[in-house]
């Protein structure tokens, strides 16, 4: 009874003296935290030679960016592809288990702000030198004073780095959707090229029997023979160039899905159909819009907590501790007012002299600070540069697909002339040969340059930071 009202009057004394050692910490000045500089604050000092337009110099509307472009192409079979995609792909998978890693860190960082409390035990055993047996218990708390800002800089630091992880996973999310929706575009590019090349190899194959014909009537040539069957191999073999162009987008799409490249995803009939021009906002929004330059901003923060916290390690360090223990020996005899024991204490570490360390660690995360802030205006001058491309992109294909347009009807009709005036006599076949051929290559360029208008715009969508989901999905 008596050892157990000595526990409990024990336990009584520590908390009171954990509360006071408490009390006085909080009441000891602290120091305040520099905060990094804002977004904007960050812009104008990194781009101070880049000032931002009011507008896009290649065009664009200036209403807000809005979400969901994917769906914008109308193509039903985009939106549960890129849920695929999201679920399986391996690069995002590693860009998700970076933001893991980042708030373990986070949190391990956050802890270290907390009075830390230990539990040390032992029962039974032999004591060293004796046969007797020594147990015990041992319940120590200490806590690190952060007056200068120490642990608080590596927390901040490291929240900055959790947030940069995050934009970074999302700006993978956003690259992965844009790289499917591309390789789907230009999986139905080669769909029509195969669309394209069947007819074109019928039209040589009648003309192979058409010439052999007129030669054994004796109104052809052997020449014109000759002519028509190396045409039509040479048109054989641009299908099977075209039929290995679909076995590799299969693949690429299937790996993008996380599938094994089997080559037997079902590949769309043709191309989706262009949707209307999508908002673009203003330059000075894509800074705080883009996940890649949030990332990079949230860097810089990070690097900037590093700073702040390597120039406070040099300060003295002040750490209050407190234990209660209570032990047992049969070997020994024990005090009855050391045990149970409670016991506070406060200790100061004062770094000296170490070879100039803790400068050059101060030197070390400014340097990696101007590195983070030089990387920031690298990734914003990129983006502005993305958009400005990709709008350009947007006009000149466009007026190149009128043109193509205008010249396929052109060609189409030409080629039907000299086909006509093959079969009466008036023209031998190098002429509708080469007819046939600059239609050939006007309908694969105006094909190439519709793939190329949707590509485009999904790298305009993606160079503006827009998501890819509809809002609240």
């Amino acid at each position: 009874m008596r050892r157990t009202l000595l526990v409990t009057a024990s336990h009584r004394i520590a908390r009171r003296r954990l509360i006071a050692l408490a009390a006085a910490a909080i009441a000891l000045p602290g120091c305040a935290l520099k905060t990094p500089p804002s977004p904007q604050e960050l812009a104008e000092t990194e781009l101070a030679h880049a000032p931002r337009p009011p507008g896009w110099k290649a065009g664009g509307r200036s209403e807000p960016v809005t979400p969901g472009w994917l769906r914008s192409f109308d193509d039903p079979r985009l939106p549960p592809l890129a849920e695929e995609a999201l679920a399986y792909n391996a690069d995002l998978r590693i860009a998700a288990a970076r933001v893991e890693v980042a708030a373990a860190s986070l949190k391990a960082a956050g802890g270290a702000l907390l009075p830390e409390l230990n539990l040390a035990a032992r029962s039974g055993g032999k004591a060293t030198g004796s046969q007797g047996q020594l147990s015990g218990l041992v319940v120590s708390a200490s806590w690190e004073l952060d007056l200068w800002g120490r642990v608080r800089s590596g927390r901040n630091a490291a929240d900055a780095q959790y947030a940069s992880a995050q934009a970074d996973e999302r700006a993978a999310r956003q690259a992965i959707v844009a790289a499917l929706a591309k390789a789907w575009f230009l999986a139905a590019e080669s769909v029509l090229q195969k669309r394209v090349i069947t007819d074109v190899l019928m039209a040589s194959e009648t003309f192979v029997r058409l010439a052999e014909d007129r030669l054994q009537v004796g109104v052809g040539a052997e020449a014109d023979v000759a002519i028509a069957r190396a045409d039509l191999q040479s048109y054989r073999d641009s299908a099977l160039q075209i039929d290995f162009a679909l076995a590799q987008a299969r693949r690429a799409l299937e790996v993008l899905l996380g599938r094994y490249p089997a080559s037997e995803l079902e590949l769309p009939p043709g191309l989706a159909a262009m949707p209307p021009s999508p908002p673009t906002g203003v330059p000075s929004d894509l800074l705080e819009r883009r996940p890649d330059i949030v990332a990079a901003e949230r860097r810089f923060a990070a690097s900037f907590g590093r700073v702040e916290e390597a120039r406070a390690a040099r300060l003295p360090r002040i750490s209050l501790s407190a234990a209660l223990s209570s032990i047992s020996s049969s070997t020994f005899v024990l005090k009855t007012d050391s045990d149970p024991s409670v016991g506070g204490a406060a200790s100061v570490f004062f770094p000296i002299f170490n070879n100039g360390q803790l400068e050059a660690q101060v030197e070390l995360r400014t340097a990696e600070q101007k590195q983070a802030g030089a990387a920031y205006a690298q990734t914003a001058l990129r983006a502005f540069n993305e958009v400005e491309t990709a709008l350009a992109s947007e006009s000149t294909l466009a007026a190149r697909e009128r043109v193509l347009r205008q010249g396929l009807v052109d060609s189409q009709r030409a080629l039907e002339l000299e086909q006509v005036r093959f079969r009466v006599g008036s023209k031998d076949l190098r002429t509708v040969t080469q007819q046939q051929l600059a239609a050939y290559a006007v309908s694969l360029s105006l094909i190439r340059v519709q793939t190329e208008q949707r590509v485009q715009r999904v790298q305009l969508h993606l160079a503006l930071g827009g998501d890819f989901a509809p809002a609240g999905s």
